[in-house]
């Protein structure tokens, strides 16, 4: 039997079509006025740079503003730290990105977590993770969010299941074991130092690859039936996870490209938009 295709592209497209509708709704009843998104980009390195491009495409394609703040290689903390206070301040931004990763002599937790939790649409503060962790209310940190939008819409089973999380990066592992344990798996969080990995991803009925490196994750390791999501991406279009042999094996997969990666972008301008609903209709 083949695995059904998690398919992220076309789920993202669905959703701009809704989210283009609300933003429609809320200039009509905010005399034209529209959520912002401002992207702030630290340097010049061309992956970032092109990420932010299309972050700020994703916005106008659902008739939202971005507002690009380019600052060079040089800038210290603490003038990247002002620049966040200015944009927290400013009534006309309604949700806040600061591309990672920025220039070594910037001390990026610092400055994510300058961030005002209202606007912090990308999830990156450690208030907002907290505050997801213990079931409140707060932007989800836009991959794995995305990943849970994708595992919702196509009505993925998760209470009960174990769930295997191979990473544990801030923005990416971490905050997806959290959202998954929300949702009553039993989660299993595996590093570069975990012991018998592929014994432990044999045991996943749902698998994350979150490692950040190409095809690190084999197929043989993966066990029949189990619902695999890719959140890796590398040249040549490979994830993370050896995919090209889990087609008959899986239950359900990402493909790379077109999984995951639409709907962290997605999930962004989703938050952005609900960011601007909370402040825009009062």
């Amino acid at each position: 039997m083949s695995a059904l295709l998690l398919d992220g592209k076309s789920l993202a497209a669905q959703s701009e079509a809704d989210l283009l509708a609300r933003v429609d709704r809320l200039k009509a009843g905010s005399g034209g006025r529209t959520p912002i998104l401002a992207t702030i980009l630290v340097g010049d390195d061309p992956a970032s740079a092109t990420y932010v491009r299309m972050k700020g495409n994703a916005c106008r394609r659902v008739g939202m503003e971005s507002l690009a703040v380019e600052m060079p290689a040089a800038t210290t903390t603490e003038q990247l730290l002002a620049k966040i206070e200015a944009l927290n301040n400013d009534p006309n931004v309604h949700g806040i990105l600061l591309q990672h990763p920025v220039p070594e002599q910037i001390d990026e937790r610092a400055c994510f977590d300058a961030i005002a939790l209202a606007k912090d649409v990308d999830g990156v503060t450690c208030l907002g993770f907290g505050r997801m962790a213990m079931g409140e209310e707060a932007y989800g940190c836009a991959t794995p969010q995305g990943i849970m939008r994708i595992l919702d819409h196509y009505r993925i089973e998760i209470e009960g299941k174990h769930a295997v999380v191979v990473g544990r990066s801030p923005i990416l592992g971490k905050p997806m074991a959290m959202m998954l344990l929300q949702k009553n798996a039993t989660v299993t969080i595996c590093h570069s130092r975990t012991k018998d990995l592929p014994g432990i991803i044999a045991q996943a009925d749902i698998l994350v690859g979150a490692v950040g490196k190409p095809e690190f994750i084999k197929a043989d390791w993966v066990k029949e039936g189990a619902v695999v999501i890719d959140a890796g991406y590398h040249p040549g279009g490979v994830g993370d996870i050896e995919l090209s042999a889990l087609s008959e094996k899986a239950s359900a997969y990402t493909p790379v490209p077109g999984g995951v990666g639409p709907m962290t972008i997605n999930t962004l301008i989703m938050q952005s938009v609900v960011s601007g609903e909370r402040s825009l209709a009062h």
